[in-house]
């Protein structure tokens, strides 16, 4: 995020509100490299923050008023009472921001009123976190100005519970966790019951290989029914089984986890992709560990099997980015995040990267889809102050 950036939010900001803002902050969106739906199962999760990021100017109030605007939304500044502030209440943009206010609140931090100008990079409804980017800038910046103390993952926390709560999305902990605490050039294999975290080396360039993201432009949002649903089943497992969560079944153990079950065969489904999924997750760790990276990409697709088949949330647009990739010739391939749209992340030698993006492009104007948008991602710097 540039200086430029920082300096054109915080100039509109003067314009809103006709007063300086006391800081800019920026927060990521992120991809998942590996290990979808653990989160909420207390998994293994392996997010990178993209450069795409929603940067915020702010400035504290006194008089227990926040007042909102984001550049991407359409309107003028939107003005609440922190006192009025009640979970969900509110089911425009102004959730999101309004959450965290509430989030710090209700956990007893000394959090006023405040005046907030948004601009995102990040796409929205592409399962890259635009969401979680949104309350992580509000979130650091409230604790800056408000000399809160908290720590990253402590944000993320909050941040969470904004979603959960005030927005009423159930959703896990991993998109407020790579925004807040990712580091350039790395991936960060964070384990979700304890948010112990490792930065692990994801340098691609320097292999020559690439990572890109296709944004199918199909839209989803997690707080829709479909997630719940999915989340409820996991949740009915790991009670069918006598465990507080499926990420207790060892991976060598799922047979016999599968058999305890009986014939609810979408139990077994869920079970049987988280189960599989944290398993992948470690052995993508390993291999990157090791330096074997091109061998993380069979890992990827098998993956995209699993939440195709077995989670069943893939549609015929990532399907067809997956199916497609692979044939002209990439690493590997897998939608990523919550599915039901959003994005794909396709693995590739850096001069098959032209090649790929052409027969991904050619196969959706055939099927008479919206062309997709794909882009490179680099792993980027997590949550910071620009100015």
């Amino acid at each position: 995020m540039s200086v430029d950036t920082a300096a054109t939010v915080a100039e509109r900001f003067r314009e809103l509100y006709g007063s300086e803002p006391e800081g800019v902050w920026a927060a990521p969106g992120r991809v998942n490299l590996i290990g979808e739906h653990t989160d909420y199962n207390d998994g293994f999760v392996m997010p990178f923050a993209l450069p795409h990021t929603a940067v915020a100017a702010v400035a504290r109030r006194d008089d227990g008023v926040l007042r909102l605007h984001s550049e991407d939304v359409r309107g003028g500044v939107v003005e609440l009472r922190v006192d009025d502030l009640a979970p969900e209440t509110d089911r425009a943009w102004t959730a999101y921001p309004a959450g965290v206010v509430w989030a710090l609140r209700n956990a007893g931090h000394a959090v006023g009123g405040a005046d907030v100008h948004l601009a995102s990079t990040v796409p929205a409804g592409a399962g890259l976190s635009s969401s979680a980017a949104l309350e992580v800038v509000v979130a650091l910046a409230l604790n800056d100005l408000y000399e809160l103390g908290l720590k990253g993952w402590q944000l993320a926390r909050l941040c969470q519970r904004a979603e959960n709560v005030y927005v009423g999305a159930p959703v896990g902990i991993m998109d407020q966790t790579a925004s807040a605490c990712c580091e350039a050039g790395h991936a960060l294999f964070l384990d979700t019951r304890d948010l112990s975290q490792r930065q692990i080396p994801f340098d691609l360039a320097a292999e020559g290989m690439r990572l890109l993201v296709v944004d199918t432009q199909v839209k989803h949002s997690h707080s829709e029914g479909e997630y719940g649903k999915r989340r409820a089943g996991c949740e009915k497992g790991a009670a069918l089984l006598g465990v507080d969560a499926l990420r207790d079944i060892p991976y060598g153990e799922l047979d016999a986890a599968l058999a305890r079950i009986g014939d609810d065969e979408e139990v077994r489904r869920l079970v049987r992709h988280v189960v599989t999924e944290d398993q992948r997750v470690e052995r993508v760790v390993g291999l990157l560990e090791s330096g074997e990276t091109r061998a993380i990409g069979p890992v990827l697709t098998e993956g995209h099997a699993s939440l195709r088949d077995d989670f069943r949330v893939s549609c015929r647009e990532l399907d067809l980015v997956v199916d497609t990739a692979l044939t002209a010739g990439a690493l590997g391939a897998r939608m990523t995040g919550g599915g039901f749209g959003g994005s794909a992340i396709v693995l590739a030698e850096a001069g098959d990267v032209e090649g790929i993006t052409k027969a991904v492009e050619d196969a959706f104007a055939a099927a008479g889809l919206t062309a997709p948008r794909v882009f490179e991602a680099v792993p980027a710097a997590g949550a910071r102050r620009l100015s």
